[in-house]
């Protein structure tokens, strides 16, 4: 196997891992808690949530062993890959605060906040390679969908 593709599977490994790992604090509460949650209209079923974040992991995965692949040595690859590994811990810790913790106004605040560091990783993954920028807007556009979501739920809860 070359370095590329061993870095895109490790990179989809990573993503896929922590999305599982905030899979754990989802579960402790989707089914019981979140039930009971008053949701807006738009909210959409509980089934479609964990084919998209597998499939959004993925392409996260793939845009991330692309950068990689073009040398840590680079300055440029370094930030990018930081600012990636600091949007992706924020992506994690929106799940313990949402779902783990309870509480839909931290998590709002979290989510704001991982919305601006997506749009900064993609301002840096264009930089160093433009389709692993491309490869992070669906991931972009559903977590702005949901914040959207998320403040609807602090709102009407």
């Amino acid at each position: 196997m070359n370095k590329k593709l061993q870095r895109i599977l490790i990179s989809v490994l990573i993503c896929v891992g922590v999305g599982s790992l905030s899979g754990i604090a989802t579960q402790s509460s989707v089914d019981t808690w979140y039930v009971q949650l008053n949701k807006p209209i738009f909210n959409p079923p509980n089934e479609v949530f964990g084919p998209v974040w597998t499939l959004l992991y993925t392409l996260m995965g793939i845009a991330v062993g692309l950068v990689w692949d073009r040398g840590f040595h680079h300055l440029w690859v370094k930030t990018a890959l930081y600012h990636f590994g600091f949007q992706l811990l924020l992506n994690a810790l929106w799940s313990i605060v949402f779902f783990g913790l309870r509480n839909p106004g931290a998590a709002l605040l979290v989510i704001i906040v991982l919305a601006i560091m997506i749009g900064l990783t993609i301002r840096w993954f264009r930089v160093v390679y433009t389709p692993s920028a491309w490869l992070l807007l669906p991931y972009l556009l559903w977590v702005l969908f949901a914040t959207v979501l998320n403040y609807e739920i602090w709102r009407l809860n």
